[in-house]
């Protein structure tokens, strides 16, 4: 894993710990929250693949829709 790509799940862990926390939510374990970051990275590169658009602000787009859920 690349430098930037491992920054990238870091920053959205930390995105989604925050979001649980501020929800009230049990914050899952670190196993988890970098499993979860993972996915969403992923799917982030691949969404801006498609459609070129950065990918951090799919990130931030997508921990976003979490607060909407």
């Amino acid at each position: 894993m690349g430098f930037i790509r491992y920054q990238q799940e870091r920053l959205a862990a930390r995105l989604l710990r925050w979001q649980f926390e501020k929800n009230g939510e049990p914050v899952p374990d670190d196993n988890q929250l970098a499993r979860r970051a993972r996915i969403i990275v992923d799917d982030a590169h691949r969404i801006a693949k498609e459609r070129g658009k950065n990918v951090m602000a799919i990130l931030k787009d997508m921990v976003g829709d979490l607060r909407k859920r």
